[in-house]
């Protein structure tokens, strides 16, 4: 089995480093990194973000992880662009509490945008630092040095080391984010903006990665949880005879409605589980799958959120004259799903205790973990390691909580991982959404107002980044409230009309234990918005493009490019949809656009989906994508593209097939059968436009290009057939359902 090697930390220790950091974020505290030697992890110190050892080699240590979406080469890009040092000698250590800064979690589209940032910002002031020194060292100014693969070069053709320079010692250097370093100009730049092969993919390809399932630790043991039958069951009575006669079982822990068994080897915990037998009570708290959206539009209503208000939307909305416009969306409950189900190791040691996790957020899980139990955050060390599939906060942190209690138990080294029936049926869920829309057009067809209400779960502060261990719970432990991320977000709309206004109606509970999924909200709120915007440009019988660009702020004119560009890009025909043009047959095409400023305030996407309808089926083959994307800055454009496909072959899954399958009691949908996701003969053919602008900042772009998806999809659907579809996934029952009670549908020949 393999097992993780911490090389460059070893390099670390051995050889001495120059270390610099940049912070933009609360202080967090100095902690040892090994025996005998320390690293500081502060924000608000110098020493925490680059150390770069004798021979030269840096290595950037990265709060924000790499979850399979190639970010470790961009950082490594950003740092080895400032240092003027090739990629290849620059190696990220990510995602470890003990020795990387606390950046926030790898979410909403911020690992470049923040983390890459801060990190630019340490490796200018290194280099700066270096030719500060090598000044001194050669007697020369530093205009007239040149730094260049890791060597200074004075005049007269002198040259140093980088590792040479340092010579083992550090910095005691401190960075104003309000007086940033001057970072390199765009036009010099050799390796940013450039595509770079992602310098995780040759092990991947080959089978020689360490993903988190194939990591292991000596002495350890193997855990598996028995799950309750309803979500709301209480632990009455536990047999612990039915499993005696096993081999290898170390023990039966039960704490509260928490029960685990702990063995030797992985099927002997696999065995222990399904054989043990336990009593549980009767719960059924859970609402009518059929009835879900009557249930979450009865829900009580914990709080309004007013996101955006101009003029007088109410008021407008009623008056003569008008034509009003009224719809309701809805999108369904989704599981993560990811391929791989969530695994963790946990192991306590003198009191203290390390959990290797393939977690989005180690340093939040640290403070989860040190809360339930109850322990100090000094105590507890989290390391991450890449895991099969992540897409918001699924189960690595609850495999993470299960490890740790049953670790704690038998004092052990304990490795838990779920099985596919604990991940779709335990993992935290993306929360249903309910949105109603009206609108109001004039004579002329011109939009006069703009209403929004939009049913969501209520957030409970402080734990926007939180979502209660699933194991703690159970045990009744100390946990963290609800947290379900800005699911708010693109409530509010990019088009300037007279009067606008937008509410999230906060609800006090959801069905599920809610958490983030890729683009929480903004892929909702934007799929509504979007398919809205279409039903009125539909209603004026203007074409969907030019609606829009009527409505975008005349200044906004990266947005209008955005849009332009992606109309250029799929040689879009400017026409009202539906298509006027007779289609025969049973396979009838269209074509639809959505657009997004996501959160109204960066990376702007427009997206052209061509689909085929199949009448007879209700099937949806979406052909091709065509998509404008402006992030600002493009710091790897291979790897900008490998989002944008993994943005639209998931949320086309999400779009079409996904839905989460439930009784009042539990999940049923427990499998890949009962809970489908696209394959590869479904994917679609994507052309892209890629704008970049060098100097301007970088953006996000793990999450801006899902949350056009839907729209773009509905409103082709709408194009090809005349229906429009308002409620997520687009299956071939509804649409075929749809259709049928149509009355505004073209003959078919």
């Amino acid at each position: 089995m393999r097992r993780h090697v911490d090389i460059a930390r070893r390099r670390f220790l051995r050889n001495g480093a120059l270390v610099v950091t940049f912070a933009l974020l609360p202080a967090a505290r100095t902690v040892a990194s090994a025996p005998g030697a320390s690293k500081p992890v502060s924000l608000t110190e110098v020493d925490s973000f680059l150390a770069i050892d004798s021979k030269g080699h840096v290595t950037v240590y990265s709060g924000k992880v790499d979850l399979g979406t190639g970010v470790r080469t961009a950082l490594a890009q950003i740092a080895a662009e400032e240092l003027d040092l090739p990629i290849a000698a620059v190696t990220i250590v990510a995602g470890d509490t003990q020795l990387t800064p606390d950046q926030g979690p790898s979410y909403g589209s911020l690992s470049i945008q923040v983390g890459g940032v801060q990190i630019r910002q340490a490796a200018a002031a290194a280099k700066a630092a270096l030719l500060g020194r090598a000044a001194v060292r050669f007697g020369a100014p530093v205009s007239t040095l040149d730094a260049r693969d890791g060597r200074i070069t004075g005049p007269g053709g002198t040259a140093i080391s980088y590792g040479a320079l340092l010579a083992g010692r550090g910095f005691a250097i401190s960075l104003d984010p309000k007086h940033p370093v001057e970072t390199k100009r765009p036009e010099l730049f050799t390796l940013v903006g450039r595509p770079v092969p992602r310098v995780d993919i040759p092990a991947k390809v080959t089978g020689r990665y360490t993903y988190m399932h194939d990591f292991r630790v000596p002495g350890m043991l193997h855990g598996r949880v028995v799950r309750p039958p309803a979500l709301g069951a209480e632990l009455q009575d536990v047999d612990e005879s039915s499993v005696k006669g096993l081999p290898g079982i170390v023990r039966v822990v039960r704490q509260r409605n928490f029960l685990g068994v702990v063995a030797t080897s992985e099927w002997s915990a696999i065995r222990a589980a399904r054989a043990l037998r336990a009593t549980w009570s009767k719960w059924e708290g859970l609402p009518e799958q059929g009835k879900l959206f009557e249930y979450v539009r009865a829900s009580k209503v914990a709080t309004d959120e007013i996101t955006s208000n101009v003029g007088d939307a109410p008021g407008a909305l009623p008056r003569e004259g008008l034509t009003r416009v009224e719809a309701t969306y809805d999108f369904a409950i989704h599981t993560h799903g990811s391929i791989g189900p969530s695994c963790a190791i946990a192991a306590f040691e003198g009191g203290a205790l390390t959990c290797w996790s393939a977690s989005q957020a180690t340093h939040n899980l640290r403070r989860q973990l040190a809360k339930m139990l109850e322990m100090s955050i000094d105590d507890i060390r989290c390391i991450y390691v890449e895991g099969a599939g992540c897409y918001g906060r699924n189960g690595h942190e609850d495999a993470a909580a299960d490890a740790a209690l049953l670790a704690r138990a038998v004092g052990k080294p304990v490795r838990v991982q779920w099985m596919r029936e604990d991940e779709h049926g335990w993992d935290p869920k993306g929360p249903p959404t309910l949105i109603d829309l009206k609108g109001a057009l004039n004579s002329a067809g011109e939009v006069i107002a703009w209403q929004g209400d939009f049913y969501i779960p209520q957030q409970r502060p402080p734990s926007l980044l939180l979502t209660p261990l699933l194991a703690g719970s159970l045990a009744g432990l100390p946990v963290d409230d609800v947290g379900t991320g800005g699911i708010a977000n693109d409530s509010g709309i990019p088009y300037r009309f007279a009067n606008i206004k937008t509410t999230c109606h906060r609800l006090e509970s959801t069905p599920f234990r809610p958490s983030w999924i890729r683009s929480p909200g903004r892929m909702q709120n934007t799929f509504a918005n979007e398919s809205f915007i279409d039903e009125l440009a539909a209603r004026a019988k203007s074409d969907p493009i030019a609606f829009r660009l009527k409505y975008l702020d005349s200044t906004d004119v990266r947005g209008i490019e955005t849009l332009n560009r992606a109309a250029a890009l799929a040689k879009w025909q400017t026409r009202a949809s539906p298509d006027p043009r007779p289609q025969t047959g049973d396979i009838r095409a269209g074509r639809g656009v959505a657009y997004c400023k996501y959160e109204l305030v960066r990376t702007y996407v427009a997206a052209v989906a061509e689909v085929e309808v199949t009448l007879s089926s209700g099937l949806i083959r979406v052909t091709r994508f065509s998509i404008a994307h402006d992030c600002g800055q493009i710091i790897n454009p291979d790897g900008l593209r490998n989002q944008i496909d993994g943005n639209i072959v998931q949320t086309m899954s999400r779009t079409l097939k996904e839905e989460l399958q439930f009784d009042r009691s539990r999940v049923t949908s427990l499998d890949w059968a009962s809970y489908p996701i696209l394959t590869f003969p479904e994917i679609p053919d994507v052309q892209y436009d890629l704008i970049d602008r060098p100097k301007e900042p970088p953006w996000g772009a793990g999450e801006p290009a899902a949350v056009v998806v839907p729209g773009a999809i509905s409103n082709a659907v709408f194009d090809a057939i005349g229906v429009r579809l308002r409620s997520v996934p687009f299956t071939p029952q509804k649409v075929r359902a749809a259709f049928e009670a149509s009355r505004n549908l073209r003959p078919t020949v």
